[in-house]
C-alpha cells in the first residue's frame, strides 16, 4: 500500500469510529482524560495541516485561523491552546464544520501526497501522522466508552463486547525464562517510535511469567477477600487515591442489588467472570499481585517472554517507570514533544489491546500511563516471586 492508499484507509477508520455515535455524542467531555470525539477528529487534522500543509504546500489556504488555539493538544513549539478541561464546552465549531475541516485537509493532502518527489524526512513526516491518527483512533474508543459508560442509561455502543474468554491460552502452566543477557527494542525497518529506540541488552534473572491474563472471576476473589480495605497490599499513593476517589472496584464494575455488573461498549451485562479483567490501574494491578504473592513482570522481562504467550487483549502493566532506553536520542522540534517529555512518573504498560491498530501491535511498543489511570483497555500479567 503506497502513502496515499494508506492516508484515504486511515482517514476513513477514524470517521467509522464514530459512525455510531449520535450527534450530542460527540461534545461531552465526563473528565479531564476524556477528550470529546469531535476534538478527536479535529486535532488529527491539524496535525496534518499544522506539519505538513502549512510548512510544505505554497499557497495553502488554511481553514481556520483561531482552530490551531482550539485543538493544538500539547505542542508546546505548534503556539498557545485552550486548556485540556475546556475541550467539552466547544459546541461550536460543529460536528458538521469539522467534517468540512477534514474534507479540506484531506483535499490538500492528496494533492500534496500525488507529488512523486517528496523528500524522505517529509514522507517519514506523514508516516508519523498516520501513525498519530491511529493513536487517536484508540484514545476514541477509550473515550467514547468513558462518555457512554459515564451515562446513568449505559447506552450501547455496538452489539456485542470487545473481550470475550475466547481470547484466553489453555495452558495454566507458567512459563520459565532462564537467567542471560538479552536485546530488547526495536530492531527491525519499518516504523517506530522513538521511545523504542535504541536496541539495548538487559540482564535478566530466572522468573516464572503466567500465560494468562487475570481474570475477573479472579479479581472478584481479591475484592470478596477485602482486598480495597487492607492496607498491607497497596502502595502510599495508591492507598491514599483509593480512599480519596472511593475506589472499591475496576473501573466499569457496578454493584447493583448484590450482583457485580459491568459496562462494556455492548453496554451494561452480568459480569463475565471468564473474560480478562480491565480498566485496572497500576495501583490496583500490584495491589492484585501483592494479594497472591506475586508480581508483575518488568518490561523487559515481558519482552523477552512476549513469543510464548498470546498478548494483544489488553495493555499490560509493568513494573517499568517510562524512562529512555540507553542511547535514546530525542527527535528535534515538536516531533520532538512526542514523548520524551513524558517520561516521568508514568509506568510502562506493553502489548496491545482490542482496540489498538494492527500495526500498532508489536512486541517492542512501549505504552505509557500514570499509575492511577484506568479508563484506558489496561489488564494485568502475573510473574512468580
Amino acid at each position: 500500500m503506497n502513502l496515499i492508499e494508506a492516508y484515504r484507509n486511515i482517514r476513513a477508520q477514524s470517521l467509522k469510529i464514530c459512525e455510531p455515535l449520535q450527534i450530542e455524542d460527540y461534545v461531552v467531555q465526563p473528565a479531564l482524560v476524556a477528550s470529546p470525539p469531535k476534538w478527536h477528529l479535529a486535532h488529527i487534522t491539524w496535525f496534518f495541516e499544522t506539519f505538513i500543509l502549512k510548512p510544505y504546500l505554497k499557497e495553502y489556504p488554511v481553514f481556520n485561523e483561531h482552530y490551531g488555539y482550539l485543538f493544538n493538544s500539547y505542542y508546546e513549539t505548534a503556539g498557545d491552546r485552550i486548556l485540556r478541561a475546556k475541550r467539552g464546552l466547544l459546541s461550536r465549531p460543529t460536528v458538521q464544520e469539522i467534517r468540512a475541516y477534514r474534507k479540506h485537509v484531506d483535499h490538500y493532502m492528496e494533492i500534496f501526497l500525488n507529488n512523486e518527489n517528496l523528500a524522505k524526512d517529509i514522507q517519514d513526516l506523514v508516516v508519523i501522522g498516520l501513525n498519530h491518527e491511529q493513536q487517536h483512533q484508540e484514545l476514541l474508543y477509550m473515550d467514547i466508552k468513558y462518555i457512554l459508560g459515564n451515562n446513568p442509561l449505559f447506552p450501547a455502543y455496538t452489539e456485542k463486547p470487545l473481550l470475550n474468554p475466547e481470547t484466553h491460552s489453555k495452558s495454566q502452566t507458567t512459563i520459565t525464562i532462564e537467567s542471560g543477557n538479552y536485546e530488547i527494542g526495536y530492531q527491525g525497518d519499518g516504523f517506530c517510535y522513538d521511545n523504542e529506540k535504541a536496541k539495548h541488552q538487559v540482564y535478566l534473572e530466572t522468573y516464572q511469567i503466567h500465560p494468562n491474563l487475570v481474570t475477573n472471576g479472579e479479581y472478584l476473589k481479591f475484592i470478596e477477600a477485602g482486598g480495597y480495605h487492607d492496607f498491607h497490599f497497596w502502595h502510599s499513593d495508591g492507598w491514599t487515591w483509593l480512599h480519596q476517589d472511593n475506589i472499591i472496584a475496576p473501573k466499569y464494575w457496578h454493584l447493583i442489588e448484590g450482583q457485580w455488573y459491568e459496562y462494556t461498549l455492548a453496554g451494561l451485562h452480568p459480569l463475565n467472570l471468564d473474560a480478562p479483567v480491565c480498566h485496572t490501574s497500576f495501583y490496583e494491578a500490584s495491589a492484585y499481585a501483592e494479594w497472591l504473592g506475586k508480581r508483575l513482570p518488568t518490561e523487559a522481562e515481558w519482552e523477552v517472554a512476549s513469543d510464548k504467550f498470546i498478548w494483544g487483549i489488553c495493555w499490560e502493566w509493568t513494573e517499568s517507570a517510562y524512562l529512555p532506553y540507553p542511547r535514546y536520542q530525542k527527535p528535534a522540534g515538536a516531533i520532538g514533544e512526542y514523548n520524551a517529555k513524558f517520561m516521568v512518573n508514568q509506568k510502562v504498560l506493553r502489548g496491545a489491546c482490542v482496540a489498538t491498530p494492527k500495526n500498532h501491535s508489536r512486541k517492542t511498543y512501549r505504552n505509557f500511563f500514570f499509575p492511577f489511570d484506568r479508563w484506558q483497555f489496561s489488564g494485568i500479567r502475573l510473574v512468580e516471586k
